[in-house]
């Protein structure tokens, strides 16, 4: 049993990398994409979103498959490392992308949410567009935005287990190696993990929106 533990608990380990990654650069990254969504220029606003409209109106897994797989079957020179090192990178890219889209619209949400005599007010206190966004904008973006986000960082816990169909060896991909060997049990302790893991940042999410309540 405790050989079983320690190869879940390995495997779980690589699902929180990935999760952790993901946040590392999706997190950014969407800032940017909904910069470009709400740009004045018109084919560049276009141009993202639509890349945001496709990214999620398809399948994350679907979207994992063509960017470790893609490069290869298009002719084009594999760009990711060989072995289980290149197919965590294409997962991570994978996932950011996806996130980073999902995340740009609830950032573009927060920051049209602000009243817009607010920066008009930073206007008039002779505040340039960057003191604005960083002094008004952004700590009354961050509360409107906390609890969809939130739901998007537990989902994103679940959707890490997605990661078996590039053969990426995560935690449910162990748990169903034993149903070979007459044991189910193991993928009860799956379950186990996720609902801790989950639980834990439902309690950290909740305490930080709590801390941003002085924007009521």
């Amino acid at each position: 049993m405790s050989v079983i533990l320690s190869r879940l608990s390995g495997a779980f380990l690589l699902n929180c990398e990935l999760f952790a990654l993901t946040l590392l650069f999706a997190l950014p990254l969407g800032l940017v994409v909904a910069f470009g969504s709400m740009s004045r220029c018109k084919p560049l606003s276009g141009a993202v979103k639509t890349f945001v409209w496709v990214i999620r109106g398809t399948p994350l897994m679907l979207q994992i498959i063509v960017i470790y797989l893609g490069p290869g079957l298009l002719g084009m020179n594999n760009p990711w490392p060989s072995g289980s090192g290149g197919r965590m990178v294409a997962a991570v890219v994978a996932f950011a992308i996806n996130y980073a889209c999902y995340f740009s619209e609830i950032y573009r949400g927060g920051i049209q949410g602000v009243p817009k005599g607010q920066q008009e007010a930073g206007q008039v206190l002779g505040m340039t567009k960057a003191q604005i966004f960083r002094h008004i904008t952004l700590l009354q973006m961050i509360k409107r935005i906390v609890p969809p986000i939130s739901n998007e960082i537990i989902t994103l816990v679940k959707d890490t287990s997605l990661v078996r169909v590039i053969s990426v060896y995560e935690i449910i991909w162990v748990g169903e190696s034993f149903i070979k060997k007459g044991m189910i049990w193991p993928l009860f302790y799956c379950m186990v993990f996720y609902l801790l893991f989950s639980g834990a940042l439902t309690l950290a999410l909740g305490w930080f929106e709590r801390k941003l309540s002085y924007f009521k």
